[in-house]
This record gives structure tokens, C-alpha cells and sequence, in this order.
């Protein structure tokens, strides 16, 4: 049986990826995108992405195109990881209502900006490393993609040769 999990590639009007930095207590900080379960009454995946953006953020955002899989055995068989570029629209942290705020013992959930086109990014433990490796190969696509920069879709799509994914071509 496989185990979906919707993640959001959000990124705000400066161009600056939204991250969650992980704090817990007895393990190194990491950093990873909001995100979770997909649960058996969301309506789709990206349903699911924009649940778990208001949960984990308070965010609401506009857009949403699927951009990269990340795929891993599991004790419950498949683990699958989708992840979509979006455009963030607003945050509220005083709004998020995930259940992982009312048990102190999960540790932080800090909300962290990294501007896609600096280096510091490439610094930062950022889980799973797939996605890392992903992001840092198609900065300026995912800037460029419709659902991160306003822009309708393109016509036409193009192979990434570092990843198994897809790039929109750039503009």
C-alpha cells in the first residue's frame, strides 16, 4: 500500500523559497517544505498541499503545478512524496492549526526564507536531500514556472538531464 504526502515548492514575491525549519529535541536542525498526509477526505493531492500549507503555516497560496516525485520503501510499503511549486499569498502563523502545535514534544516548526537565486540554500541540511539536489538544478524553472510567477503555462516542456523530473522551459 502506498503512503502520499502532498509538499509545497512555496515561494512569496520576492523570489524567496518558504521552508519549515525543524527543531527537535535530541536531533539536528533540518529544514523541510510544509507539507504532510494526504487524508482519505481531501479531494486531491493538491488539496491536500493547500490543507497542510494553512496547518503548518497559516498560508494560503495560489497555483499549484506538480514538479517533482520523490518515492521510498516504507514498513507500510511505498512512500510517496509530491511535491508542487506555488506562489505564496499570505501567512499568518497565529492561524496554523495542525495538531503537531499542540504537542511541545515535536519541537519547533520555524517558518525560514531563502532567496532562490542566493547560494545559502545549498548551506542548509534541507530533507529529503532529493529535493535539494532538485531545487538547486531548476532554480530559475521553478521562478519562472505559472504557478510561482503569475505567467500562464508554457506551450511546450523540456527534460531535465540532472533529475527524473521535468522543467518548464525557461522564458
Amino acid at each position: 500500500m502506498a503512503r502520499r504526502s502532498a509538499r509545497a515548492i512555496l515561494i512569496d514575491d520576492a523570489g524567496r523559497l518558504v521552508l519549515i525549519r525543524r527543531t527537535k529535541p535530541g536531533q539536528p536542525r533540518y529544514w523541510t517544505t510544509a507539507g504532510g498526509g494526504v487524508d482519505h477526505d481531501d479531494p486531491s493531492v493538491e488539496a491536500a498541499m493547500h490543507r497542510e500549507l494553512f496547518e503548518e503555516l497559516g498560508a494560503k497560496a495560489v497555483g499549484a503545478s506538480q514538479v517533482f516525485l520523490v518515492s521510498s520503501p516504507s514498513e507500510a510499503g511505498l512512500r510517496i512524496q509530491h511535491f508542487f511549486v506555488t506562489r505564496l499569498l499570505s501567512l499568518d502563523l497565529a492561524a496554523r492549526t495542525g495538531p503537531e502545535f499542540a504537542d511541545p514534544a515535536r519541537g519547533a516548526y520555524d517558518p525560514d526564507y531563502f532567496d532562490l537565486r542566493g547560494d545559502a540554500l545549498a548551506d542548509i541540511g534541507l530533507q529529503p536531500p532529493e529535493l535539494k539536489a532538485f531545487i538547486l538544478a531548476n532554480r530559475e524553472a521553478l521562478l519562472a514556472e505559472p504557478s510561482a510567477s503569475g505567467r500562464r503555462p508554457p506551450i511546450s516542456m523540456i527534460s531535465c538531464h540532472t533529475c527524473s523530473s521535468w522543467t518548464p522551459p525557461l522564458p
